[in-house]
């Protein structure tokens, strides 16, 4: 069976004509009736189709597929400038439960969870609109008055069904392949080859007429190594290729390459120093330092962050000022589908609440311009850029899509290397660092805590200014303040890199995507990561008999 064949994605839909009747039946009664009125109303469906292939040593250990219909509600009463979705100290609203509906487009079966899910989301809005007018008379006056709610042009499009011809029967034999190159390495406790392909379609209505039907697909090749090392530091390594569709992604080759990096990395962790702590210059790779900036600088420029005010809002008085060195640009852009022929995740056409995606500079030439706007508007930002976003049963927050670094002046990776080994030189140190790997990072940005970062690296090496070959080591976390880092930035290479992943926040978690270059930092703050307790296994290693002797 293909994805392309399956009934609830291949048809002409009829649910958005199910979900534009049922809105207006509600929100012309709640209209009459409700005490407060209601002003806005807006139905999400997010259908999805995944399929999970998993391989494990050679054999499969899994292949399921999995397919859903989720309804968001999004109710607001009062008027754009107070509603129920108002920010108070104490607690973000919810309103939404996030409820399963029919596969197929029945209408007896789809109304009467839209009916039970409006009143729902009427009675929970209006008791909080109550209790934000209370706190707003017992309290301080806010720093940001900036309304809940943008109003925006409604958006009428609905676009093609999108597909992903899959047969699972093809893929498993690869999987089978791929996973069994673990067979043999006795230092990896476990590992396996997964292929994740997901079909996204999101249908939106509202009471403004906005009438929206866009969807994608994306296919994941994930490899994955667990092993311990003598000192009980566990360690882990992945990586990942993607595309957006499974006949898009890299040939065999390509994973067959990736795999013998991966096991060769894991081997040589085993047997590399711990790091000491450090602080001196560096070099972040195209994707350590993406991942860099998605974490320290991107979760600082979403719109909501500049209002709430249990932020720490490093960057909200700096528009028109300089936060980044001069030659470098940052955008965000959920409509880039590739860089250097490589497709990236956080792409799509309308955001969670029926905002067409666009383009937006966040600094050019190192000055802040611009926040990533959701349709709860900021002072200076009254307007949405098409960066609400949300995972099915959550409320939409403004977050990141694709983050692209972009530098005016750069230099080839040799010369890059090259200025590094001059900063160690200049800086007296003993060596530099070389981040070529990361698996992601925590930012702290709320005011009531310390307003820092820890990226992981998975892979990072010593590198010594007279020309000796760099050294692997492990157990290295980086830390610090987003502000000092960035002020640290000297230069940048000429090849960008993609780093594609799932961010997890307030509104759930979403695929995006983090673009940069090679960047050269005069000084980075490394700490030792902490490890486990317990040692090795005792047992010696399993031989394949082919049975019980």
């Amino acid at each position: 069976m293909t994805l392309a064949a399956v009934p609830c994605l291949a048809q002409g839909s009829d649910l958005l004509a199910i979900l534009e009747a049922e809105l207006k039946r509600n929100f012309d009664a709640l209209q009459q009736k409700g005490d407060p009125k209601p002003y806005y109303l807006s139905y999400t469906v997010t259908e999805r189709d995944i399929w999970v292939l998993d391989a494990s040593y050679g054999s499969m250990r899994a292949s399921q597929r999995q397919r859903q219909r989720i309804l968001d509600v999004s109710l607001r009463v009062g008027d754009p400038q107070l509603d129920n979705y108002h920010r108070v100290r104490g607690g973000n609203a919810r309103f939404t439960s996030g409820s399963l509906i029919a596969l197929e487009d029945e209408p007896k079966a789809i109304v009467r969870i839209l009916w039970r899910d409006t009143d729902r989301a009427y009675r929970g809005a209006s008791q909080r609109l109550n209790l934000i007018k209370s706190n707003t008379e017992m309290q301080v006056a806010e720093r940001d008055p900036s309304g809940d709610f943008s109003e925006e042009s409604p958006e009428v499009d609905v676009q093609p069904v999108a597909s992903a011809p899959f047969t699972p029967a093809q893929w498993e034999p690869k999987l089978k392949r791929w996973s069994a190159a673990f067979q043999g390495h006795e230092g990896i406790l476990t590992s396996n080859v997964a292929l994740v392909l997901t079909v996204d379609h999101r249908y939106f209505v509202d009471s403004k007429g906005s009438r929206i039907r866009h969807g994608r697909a994306f296919a994941r090749v994930e490899v994955n190594a667990q092993s311990k090392a003598s000192d009980g530091m566990n360690l882990g390594l992945s990586r990942s290729v993607e595309a957006e569709t499974p006949a898009k992604l890299p040939a065999d080759a390509a994973v067959d390459k990736t795999i013998a990096t991966l096991i060769r990395d894991m081997e040589g962790l085993l047997q590399a120093p711990l790091a000491e702590p450090f602080v001196g210059p560096a070099i972040l790779s195209g994707r350590a330092a993406a991942v860099f900036f998605h974490e320290i600088f991107g979760h600082r420029m979403e719109g909501h962050r500049q209002k709430d005010e249990r932020e720490g809002q490093t960057f909200t008085s700096q528009v028109g000022q300089g936060v980044l060195a001069p030659f470098l640009s940052v955008y965000a852009d959920p409509t880039q589908r590739e860089v250097a022929g490589q497709d990236l995740m956080g792409w799509y056409a309308y955001d969670d609440e029926g905002v067409k995606a666009r383009r937006v500079p966040l600094v050019e030439g190192g000055v802040l311009r611009n926040f990533m706007m959701s349709r709860s508007p900021v002072a200076g930002f009254p307007r949405s850029n098409g960066h609400g976003r949300k995972a099915p049963g959550n409320e939409v927050v403004s977050r990141q899509s694709n983050l692209l670094v972009e530098a005016a002046r750069t230099v080839p990776e040799a010369a890059l290397r090259e200025a590094l080994r001059e900063e160690i030189r200049k800086q007296k140190k003993p060596y530099g660092l070389y981040f070529e790997d990361v698996s992601g990072g925590l930012t702290t940005t709320g005011r009531d805590g310390l307003q820092a970062f820890t990226v992981t690296p998975l892979v990072v090496y010593r590198v010594y200014a007279d020309g000796r070959p760099d050294q692997l080591v492990r157990g290295v976390d980086i830390v610090g303040t987003p502000l000092t880092s960035f002020a640290k930035i000297l230069a940048a290479s000429d090849r960008p890199e993609v780093f594609n992943g799932f961010c997890g926040a307030e509104s759930g978690s979403i695929p995006v995507a983090a673009v940069s270059p090679s960047l050269l930092v005069s000084e980075i703050e490394t700490q030792r990561r902490g490890k486990a307790e317990d040692r090795p296994p005792l047992l010696p290693f399993p031989r394949a008999t082919g049975g019980a002797q």
